[in-house]
């Protein structure tokens, strides 16, 4: 699962970066959305087990 997140952030922020340079009157909802995503991204992976 760990392994996840460090495909899944640089994907995120890629993807917020690119609708940045098209849209930049949506900044602001691309930099909330991005946060949200990687807390839920962070507190799944805090909560699972390890080596499971």
């Amino acid at each position: 699962m760990m392994g996840h997140m460090y495909i899944v952030q640089p994907l995120i922020a890629l993807i917020a970066g690119i609708l940045i340079l098209i849209v930049p009157r949506i900044l602001n909802y691309v930099v909330a959305l991005y946060l949200i995503l990687i807390g839920v991204v962070g507190l799944f992976g805090a909560f699972t087990i390890p080596g499971s």
